[in-house]
């Protein structure tokens, strides 16, 4: 089991010890654990103030905290800005990701003309397509599926039976987890006078630098032109990105945000669970959507939006609470 001080723990959060703590510093640390769960060999943290009151009862080592002052008399304390950061750092620490050796399955087929680099780990039932190229550091789940003439950076992780289709671009560090697809056919189809007449959808799908889709979830490809993901984007499971989409840079959406096609999200954007837009929309940089809004028009850059359809949230707390009263209001009206 890994261990280390927890004066080591401080300095790999940028923290200083406090209280007890600082008696202490050789006192070895196991792992990271919740205020209610931790043990004497644990850190834990506060990041949300209605745990509070656990901090009396904490059997932690020490707690990962923004204020001394709130931390009881006896327990140690480890003072950072920012606790919820400090513990994803030392969560990282502690569960470090997995490391490539170029490990090849036996069972996974590889096209001869796919070019891997030499410590690219390919799992069981893998297939990889004709004139792929993937780089260093790289791990291919079992079951995946990579399209050909697909280009995969360094350092990702394809889990399990996640597919990307043919003609698709990944940058450096991106994750895909079980089940994602990246570059499906979009949808897209005319009406032929008795049927629908499928439209062939030849472009393609760019996930830049540092992106994760969840489980599940897909980004479909471009009609003509490509579907972008921008750098540091994070899609929980179930999401989906249709065709022509461009997702801003370290924009987040929760699960089951649905964007429909051709839209365009700005940078540093928030999406709540089950949001979703319709087609061919703007949102500004910065937009936050609380879950199940419905966006039905442009959105300005940095507003906070609420239900369906999206209004600013200021105005749907209001309209909330008129909602409430109008049961009443109606029986006053036929007095």
């Amino acid at each position: 089991m890994k261990s280390i001080t927890l004066g080591e723990v401080a300095g790999i959060v940028g923290g200083k010890l406090g209280g007890p703590a600082c008696e202490k510093p050789e006192l070895r640390i196991t792992g990271v654990n919740t205020l209610a769960d931790a043990g004497e060999g644990e850190v834990s943290f506060l990041a949300n103030q209605r745990y509070k009151s656990e901090l009396e009862s904490t059997s932690a080592a020490a707690v990962l905290i923004s204020d001394a002052a709130a931390a009881p008399d006896g327990l140690g304390s480890i003072i950072v800005d920012d606790p919820y950061l400090a513990f994803a750092k030392l969560q990282r620490f502690f569960y470090p990701r997995a490391i490539a050796s170029g490990q090849r399955h036996a069972s996974a087929v590889i096209d001869g003309s796919a070019k891997l680099a030499d410590d690219v780990d390919v799992g069981p039932l893998a297939v990889i397509g004709a004139n792929v190229t993937i780089g260093s550091g790289t791990i291919v789940g079992p079951g995946c599926v990579i399209g050909e003439n697909s280009r995969i950076g360094s350092i990702c992780i394809l889990h399990a039976n996640s597919v990307i289709a043919h003609n698709c671009v990944l940058g450096n560090e991106v994750i895909l987890q079980p089940g994602a697809t990246v570059g499906a056919d979009g949808f897209g189809y005319a009406w032929a006078g008795k049927r629908f007449l499928k439209i062939p959808q030849v472009g393609r799908v760019i996930i830049e630098d540092d992106v994760e889709i969840g489980a599940n979830a897909t980004v479909d490809r471009g009609a003509i032109g490509d579907t972008v993901i921008e750098r540091g984007v994070k899609l929980d499971n179930m999401v989906q990105i249709a065709h022509n989409v461009r997702v801003g840079a370290y924009t987040v959406m929760a699960s089951q945000v649905g964007i429909s096609g051709s839209t365009k999200i700005g940078k540093g954007c928030q999406f709540g669970g089950q949001s979703g837009t319709a087609g061919h929309l703007v949102i500004g940089d910065g937009c936050k959507l609380a879950g199940q809004s419905g966006v039905i028009g442009d959105l300005d850059a940095g507003g906070v939006y609420a239900g369906t359809p999206a209004i600013p949230h200021r105005l749907w707390l209001k309209v909330s609470a008129l909602m409430m009263k109008l049961p009443d209001m109606w029986k006053a009206q036929q007095k």
